[in-house]
């Protein structure tokens, strides 16, 4: 193969700017570069030596953008209403393109000035890919293999930051994601991916999203799709509105999923791990280990029910929760919910078709409560739960404060078989389990009620 390093500045204007736009529009030429990619022959990298005017490019296969600053990158024309960067051939039942890279700079998609969605009929293109109305994301890959990520900011995107489905080999590093434009309920996402997809790796990510920062959600497009080999480690919440979604609705799956260290501010929900759209099945969660959360609650903006740092339902077989650090809360949302699938929280299922928990750990949970703290239920079981262990576990409450409050409750048709408790240690609590009669069997060790 054959490659070409060609500087911006040596084809196109560059006369932008990537904070506040104006200029002249560069997209043709700085397409025309990436066009020579499309030689299956030839490689491109295209060295941005400045801030570019654009309406959107499309990457093929052995592309690199590298932006020698985050001065340096692309700005949005208004009404442009098309991803400001995707890839060439999308697909959802093989991979096409691979080998691209995006390195450096700052990619504004001048959100205000693009539409929400637009018709399908608009894009142009074939309907098994988009079948309805089409969102305005800032970056879009469907089908391929080797993409890579890191050290860009993808400002005022208009609804997701990053879409990609249908992958192999991705991996996302030290990318901040900002809203000077936030919207609120405009679906103002931060990471999407969609099955099929394997080997993704997510690191040392941050920033401010109107909705979830990421959203891993295998089946959610096409209802069978799976996601597995998933590693997200370092994520920095700067006010976001929802932390991380695993969404598994229907027949396909998520498997080895581990995330991280997270840490910042949120405002309504934490980390959903559910299948969110009613239906008969319930999804296919298989292995989920969360690893060193710490993060502070704010203010809700979202008032459809209430806000929670973990709400997990469906069908699970294995999930941890291990160091969770919960410091003068903000309010009464349970730390974690425990068998609601869908967004609904008060319906009803069926013995012969209920969602199956089968194995529950939560490992160091830690809670220090000021005198302004409202009583809390930590632990809210909805649905069956096969086992649930509950190890290393340190709640204070204040001592000012009247005894208020469980470890665990239950609602709706809540029920553990197996309770594992060893070195709990709580205080201030109106009793540890509000109803012990829906528990099978507690297995208990060094357990101090205060």
């Amino acid at each position: 193969m054959r490659f070409k390093t060609v500087y911006a500045s040596e084809v196109a204007v560059l006369d932008s700017n990537v904070a506040t736009g104006g200029g002249t529009d560069d997209t043709a030429a700085l397409q025309a570069v990436l066009d020579e990619a499309a030689d299956p022959e030839a490689g491109v990298r295209l060295v941005m030596d400045g801030a570019a005017l654009v309406s959107g490019l499309v990457l093929y296969s052995d592309t690199t953008i590298e932006c020698l600053d985050r001065e340096c990158g692309f700005y949005q024309i208004d009404g442009s209403d098309r991803a400001l960067v995707a890839n060439a051939h999308w697909s959802f039942d093989e991979i096409v393109d691979r080998n691209i890279t995006l390195v450096g700079g700052t990619y504004n998609q001048n959100a205000p000035h693009q539409r929400h969605h637009v018709p399908a009929q608009e894009t142009g293109l074939d309907k098994s890919i988009v079948p309805e109305d089409h969102w305005i994301f800032a970056f879009e890959f469907y089908g391929v293999e080797f993409l890579t990520m890191r050290d860009l900011v993808i400002a005022d995107f208009r609804t997701f930051s990053t879409t990609i489905g249908n992958f192999r080999n991705v991996l996302i590093e030290n990318v901040w994601l900002t809203l000077p434009h936030k919207m609120h309920w405009q679906n103002q996402d931060g990471f999407h991916f969609w099955g099929p997809g394997q080997f993704l790796t997510v690191r040392n990510v941050g920033g401010d999203v109107g909705d979830d920062f990421m959203n891993i959600g295998p089946d959610e497009r096409d209802l069978h799709s799976s996601i597995s080999d998933v590693l997200v480690d370092g994520v920095m919440l700067d006010h976001a509105d929802q932390a991380i979604r695993l969404l598994s609705r229907y027949e396909g799956s998520l498997d080895r999923v581990t995330i991280r260290n997270v840490t910042g501010t949120y405002n309504t929900f934490g980390f959903y791990v559910n299948c969110w759209m009613p239906s008969e099945k319930y999804g296919r969660f298989r292995n989920i280990f969360f690893e060193n959360i710490d993060l502070r609650a704010e203010e809700p903006v979202y008032d459809y029910r209430e806000p929670f740092l973990f709400s997990i339902g469906g069908n699970v077989e294995d999930l941890t929760i291990r160091n969770v650090r919960h410091h003068d809360p903000y309010d009464a949302r349970p730390l974690i919910e425990l068998g609601l699938p869908f967004y609904e929280t008060d319906r009803v299922f069926p013995p012969e078709n209920m969602p199956r928990m089968k194995n529950v750990v939560v490992e160091g949970l830690s809670s220090d409560e000021g005198p302004a703290a409202k009583p809390m239920d930590y632990i809210r079981v909805f649905e069956p739960v096969d086992r649930l262990v509950l190890r290393d576990v340190f709640l204070v409450r204040d001592e000012t404060t009247p005894d208020a409050g469980h470890l665990i409750a239950f609602r709706h048709q809540g029920a553990i078989g197996t309770l594992y408790l060893n070195d709990v240690v709580t205080n201030g609590f109106a009793s540890l389990i509000d109803d012990p009669t829906r528990v099978g069997r507690i297995r208990a060790h060094a357990v101090v009620e205060e």
